[in-house]
């Protein structure tokens, strides 16, 4: 049994030790610097087949990597069409309100910002470095309790494909790794030997395949907002197909030695290559002094062979000038090339709505709006097989289709039960080319076709069946605002 006098002693023992630890404890090194800060994002994106309404909101959280100047990167996918962005404390409890400072919804990357000048005071950035195939990386997450979760992986292949968008070919990092599942992966950072390597863009549950906005990527994004106003990535504005074949090589004229160049099969109206004097049948032979294979990739120093589109997206900015070296019909000429983002307004069917209401126009019950692909999204994922098979021709192939500049195309969404439309309940996804003899360049052609009604009646074309339909005018004028209130959509049409 412990004498009172040794349990005293073993207490007064205890607490010596215990101020010790104390000691130590306050003149502990801080625990490392993460680097990053969780994102909590409220989205609320607009309905497309309604398109005076939005669907209802919900919620993303996100790792966010902080940069220089006190600003924090993450993908755009996560802040489109946001009502409410905020930074929290990785374990949790800290939080303040932020804000978009620049989104580029092509290159899927978003600067955040705050004006708490003292949540990201203390936190270091991270440094952004690009990786190499065979480099070993890791994907950052946190834990619920704010520890930092990392899971090691190799890159293994690097390439240019397109991004979410689906419009806009850039370099992309692939590695496979078996992430865990956590409430805060939306974004993440891809890190090399402490340095920023990419951020997480998509990954696939069932294979553990990992796309990463790469670095390159990520800095060519950064410069160009260092100077607003922000430009985007360059395009060429041409496309092209393998010359493999050896017969096509010879009806080209190109020598059976050679085993450079791609067929050029259209440029761009008024785009960087038709401005160079580029045509349809050039070969291109080289880009800024690289030599072009028949893939049409070049060796890049850092990847070796890659797509010649990572030179003209990546490697340079708007504005800047490459040297083209192109066989046409035998000769070889070089040509200027000057670069140049190409502006969303210059679709004719626009490959994103983000941020931004959709247009519409409801006449007698009849929804009428721009064909985008936004719009063509809204069948789901798979939207290119289930979206109706007309309006995915021609989102495809809109360059070809639409050469004489900029137009949109009006569809007939659906039909909203109405007395002035009782018969044509079941019309839907139909292109609308005229209202009353007036060719629809685009919606906002509506209100001036509206006066030229014939006999009193409107005549309103399709370009397929049923052809034409009829909507007496002054009932239509008469019913549009007992038709707002019936339906609750008001206003009854936004063309801006």
């Amino acid at each position: 049994m412990t004498s009172p006098f040794s349990f005293k002693r073993l207490l007064l023992t205890a607490a010596a030790l215990l101020g010790v630890l104390h000691a130590h404890a306050d003149d502990a090194p801080p625990e490392k610097n993460l680097s990053i800060v969780r994102v909590n994002v409220t989205n609320q994106s607009w309905d497309f087949s309604r398109p005076w309404g939005k669907r209802a909101p919900y919620t993303r959280r996100a790792v966010g990597t902080v940069i220089a100047n006190q600003r924090v990167l993450v993908t755009a996918e996560l802040v489109g069409n946001a009502n409410f962005v905020e930074f929290e404390s990785p374990e949790g409890g800290r939080k303040v309100p932020a804000s978009v400072e620049v989104v580029d919804y092509e290159s899927n990357l978003a600067i955040l910002k705050t004006d708490d000048p003292q949540f990201l005071a203390k936190i270091v950035p991270l440094e952004i470095a690009p990786a190499k195939v065979g480099d070993s990386l890791e994907v950052w997450q946190l834990e619920p309790t704010g520890n930092l979760l990392v899971t090691k992986s190799t890159l293994t292949n690097v390439e240019v494909t397109r991004y979410p968008i689906d419009d806009s070919p850039l370099l992309i990092y692939r590695l496979t790794t078996p992430l865990q599942s956590r409430d805060s992966s939306f974004t993440l950072p891809v890190v090399k030997d402490g340095k920023l390597a990419g951020l997480m863009m998509r990954y696939d549950n069932t294979t553990n395949n990992a796309d990463i906005i790469p670095a390159p990527v990520i800095l060519h994004f950064l410069a160009d907002a260092a100077k607003p106003p922000y430009h985007g990535f360059p395009r060429s504005g041409m496309t092209s197909v393998s010359t493999r074949d050896p017969q096509f090589r010879r009806y080209l004229g190109l020598p059976e030695d050679q085993t450079t160049g791609i067929y050029i099969t259209d440029t761009l109206a008024n785009g960087p290559a038709a401005l160079a004097g580029i045509k349809k049948g050039d070969v291109l032979l080289k880009v800024d002094g690289q030599p072009v294979d028949q893939d049409g990739n070049y060796k890049d120093p850092d990847y070796g062979k890659i797509s010649v589109s990572h030179l003209f997206s990546t490697k340079y900015f708007d504005g800047d000038s490459l040297k083209l070296l192109v066989s046409r019909q035998g000769q070889n000429q070089e040509l200027d090339l000057r670069l140049a983002h190409r502006p969303l307004d210059s679709y004719v069917i626009e490959p994103y709505v983000i941020d931004r209401a959709p247009k519409f126009y409801i006449l007698g019950g009849l929804v009428l709006t721009e064909l985008s692909r936004q719009f063509l999204r809204e069948y789901g994922a798979e939207w290119v097989k289930k979206a109706p098979e007309q309006f995915v021709y021609i989102d495809r192939q809109q360059n070809e289709l639409f050469k004489n500049g900029p137009k949109k195309v009006v569809i007939l969404t659906r039909v909203l039960p109405s007395a002035l439309t009782i018969g044509y309940e079941d019309l839907a996804q139909l292109i609308v080319t005229k209202i009353n003899d007036v060719t629809l360049q685009s919606l906002a052609d509506i209100p001036n076709a509206l006066t030229k009604a014939v006999d009193g009646l409107h005549k309103i074309e399709f370009d397929s069946d049923p052809g034409v339909i009829y909507l007496n005018a002054a009932e239509t004028a008469a019913s549009q605002e007992s038709f707002s209130k019936k339906y609750r959509i008001q206003p009854l049409q936004r063309l801006e």
